[in-house]
């Protein structure tokens, strides 16, 4: 009852249409105003979470993939520097000495020399690596021609010299053509008669002579020069190939047939050890003097701008309270008035 006389009172007083606008308009237009600034509030902070979240994913991700190119790019040096070409091979030119020839064409056939060449390996750079153990083979593409079936065994010799001439190495390998018996022999040349005819197919054997099977490089003379000599006057050679294989071991070995296996490892472990470099490079910085010191001053000027800050809150709000208590002994000066 007393409720109902205080109302009735008010409105007495101030008026239907300003009770109407004391009472219910000025709590709605602030509900409303409390509730928009609220969700201002909430969205403003949302979005400065987001970039927060946008900027900080962003930097894990550069740093990450530096981390992760730079681990690449370590085992991919790694790999060129420490593991050497696997074959290196070089065409033969053979040459010789021939037999004289008369003025009335008549000529000896046949060759008055041994077969020889001369094979530049490397002009600008050392080719092989030290330490590694190289197997250095020579390929001859001869005919299985009668001269050749009745030449027998012949020697085939090769030295490796320095860009000075100074023999490094030498090595004289014997071989032969591969027997085949006369009924073996006619047997095969009747299978393989339609490829002879086309072309396809010839007549002849690829001789590999293995000159050395662990040769490895000077230290302070490299290889630079090849000269190989087959010591036989009547041998017939279509072409001829050098070549030298680089006979892998231990970690190079496994680097070279597991490329894939060898580089995840690789990789991983580069990536873990910057990782920890990097750890103890933030730990040591974080700690340091001149660190703990730029923090200290920072937490002095932020105290200080918080203090200006509250005092400046402080002015405003008096200044709107000021103002408010001013329009309100207008509106009652007019009222009573």
């Amino acid at each position: 009852m007393s409720a109902i006389l205080n109302i009735v009172k008010d409105v007495y007083h101030l008026g239907p249409r300003e009770y109407i606008r004391q009472r219910l308009k000025l709590p709605i237009i602030k509900f409303i105003y409390d509730t928009i600034d609220l969700y201002k509030t909430r969205t403003k902070n949302g979005v400065n979470n987001v970039k927060e979240i946008l900027i900080r994913g962003t930097v894990i991700a550069l740093i990450t993939a530096i981390l992760v190119w730079l681990s690449i790019l370590m085992y991919v040096a790694f790999y060129y520097v420490y593991v050497p070409s696997v074959k290196h091979e070089r065409p033969v030119h053979l040459k010789f000495k021939p037999c004289g020839a008369t003025y009335n064409c008549n000529s000896e056939k046949g060759m008055c020399s041994f077969p020889s060449a001369h094979v530049k390996l490397t002009s600008r750079q050392q080719l092989l690596m030290m330490g590694q153990p190289y197997k250095v083979s020579l390929d001859l593409d001869m005919p299985e021609s009668p001269t050749n079936r009745e030449l027998g065994m012949f020697m085939v010799c090769v030295d490796f010299r320095a860009n000075n001439g100074e023999t490094l190495a030498n090595s004289c390998r014997s071989t032969m053509l591969h027997y085949k018996s006369s009924f073996l022999d006619t047997l095969y040349k009747i299978v393989f008669i339609p490829f002879f005819i086309f072309g396809s197919s010839e007549e002849k054997q690829m001789v590999h002579v293995e000159l050395f099977s662990d040769y490895e490089e000077s230290n302070y003379k490299p290889v630079t020069d090849i000269y190989i000599e087959i010591q036989s006057r009547h041998i017939e050679i279509y072409s001829a190939k050098f070549s030298v294989n680089a006979e892998f071991s231990g970690l190079r070995y496994v680097m070279f047939n597991w490329p894939i296996l060898s580089a995840a490892l690789g990789i991983t472990a580069n990536l873990f050890f910057i990782a920890v470099c990097c750890l103890i490079s933030w730990y040591q910085i974080i700690n340091s003097d001149e660190y703990l010191s730029f923090i200290e001053s920072n937490t002095n000027l932020d105290i200080f701008d918080n203090d200006s800050d509250s005092s400046i809150e402080e002015n405003k709000s008096s200044a709107i309270r000021r103002r408010r208590e001013l329009i309100e002994n207008i509106k009652s000066t007019i009222d009573s008035s």
